[in-house]
């Protein structure tokens, strides 16, 4: 008997190799099964080149005539960068193809299995549908709502400070987390912090990986009055990314040309309560293109995230570190809600360790 999740599941592990690579695409592996065994394997690389399906069917040759393919994400039956995948099956003669999910695309929404089907393919879908559908968590919530995926990221100590009364927060956390963190920014579109941070810690928000060549994220700085420093590390970056700053209205057209002629964007958008209001943004950098950011901070950043719903996910990282004090700084800066009812609930959550620190994560 054929074990459907055993071959998915290959098919999954190949297209998690594309994480940070394929935007605004999603992420699919395929593989070709013929009489039991792997003759070609395959996924999406990069945006722009062969999509999963084509590499596995080339990689297969002569051999996919007859056989299975196993494909993450429904072939897709239309002519974007590259021609409909639908063809290059029929082509090879495969005769069963099996798929964990349906396009979430509502443009095209099914009509790969449909096509595949009037043709006389064999089309099973939902195998592993559950872990697909987490694999491509950031495409789908892009393609349905042209909003990015938000995940919030922290480093605290047990509790609860992300840094001492003076600021200091080298480091929080340990090696093995500040590392996942690297392959979080890889896999991001855009990073997030506020002008505090900036201000505080002069950092690059680039991705820095020992193992291979990082993607940076869009650089995104909130800075309601843009009082920024040209002379900042973020605007002097030999870096293929973009920085956005994001401020309010009313600032100084001089020296909004300054920032700008630094090689950043100075983006000017809505205001409430005195902060960069965060819901219409996340509309603003959805139509740009950018389908998934990361919030790393600082305290003010991460409550007004969490308080204007615009948050998915959730990584926070626990030191096995104890302040002893109340004066430190918060995860969050401001008022809370006044009964424990109104709290956020985080769920689907999972433990992982990183060294010493313990990172938990969550939907909201």
């Amino acid at each position: 008997m054929v074990n459907d999740d055993c071959f998915m599941k290959k098919a999954l592990d190949l297209a998690a190799k594309g994480r940070g690579f394929t935007s605004p695409n999603p992420m699919v592996g395929a593989v070709a099964v013929r009489d039991g065994e792997i003759v070609g394997k395959g996924y999406h690389e990069a945006v722009g080149d062969a999509h999963a399906e084509v590499n596995a069917v080339d990689d297969a040759g002569a051999s996919a005539k007859g056989a299975t393919l196993y494909v993450t994400l429904e072939p897709c039956n239309h002519t974007g960068r590259t021609p409909p995948c639908t063809e290059k099956i029929l082509n090879a003669g495969i005769k069963r193809v099996v798929v964990a999910m349906n396009d979430p695309n509502p443009d095209v929404k099914g009509n790969g299995n449909a096509y595949l089907r009037k043709q006389g393919i064999d089309i099973i879908s939902g195998v592993c549908e559950a872990e697909a559908r987490k694999l491509n968590e950031i495409f789908i919530k892009h393609i349905t709502t042209k909003r990015p995926f938000v995940t919030l990221k922290c480093a605290a100590t047990l509790d609860g400070r992300i840094a001492t009364r003076i600021g200091d927060s080298k480091w929080v956390s340990g090696e093995e987390s500040r590392k996942f963190v690297h392959r979080l920014r890889h896999a991001m579109d855009g990073i997030m912090v506020g002008i505090d941070t900036v201000k505080k810690d002069d950092p690059s928000l680039t991705t820095r990986l020992n193992d291979m060549n990082g993607r940076d994220p869009a650089r995104i700085i909130l800075d309601t009055r843009l009082s920024i420093s040209e002379d900042t590390n973020i605007l002097r970056l030999d870096s293929d990314a973009e920085t956005l700053i994001i401020t309010g209205s009313s600032v100084s057209e001089d020296k909004k040309a300054g920032i700008e002629n630094k090689g950043a964007r100075v983006i000017e958008t809505s205001l409430k309560d005195g902060l960069i209001d965060l819901d219409p943004l996340m509309d603003l950098l959805g139509a740009m293109g950018i389908t998934s950011l990361l919030i790393e901070g600082g305290s003010r950043v991460i409550a007004s995230a969490l308080k204007a719903g615009i948050v998915d996910k959730i990584n926070f990282f626990y030191a096995p570190r104890i302040l002893c004090g109340d004066d430190g700084v918060p995860i969050c800066k401001g008022p809370g809600p006044d009964m424990m009812k109104d709290c956020l609930i985080v769920r689907e959550m999972n433990i992982r360790r990183f060294g010493e620190d313990v990172m938990i994560e969550g939907y909201l």
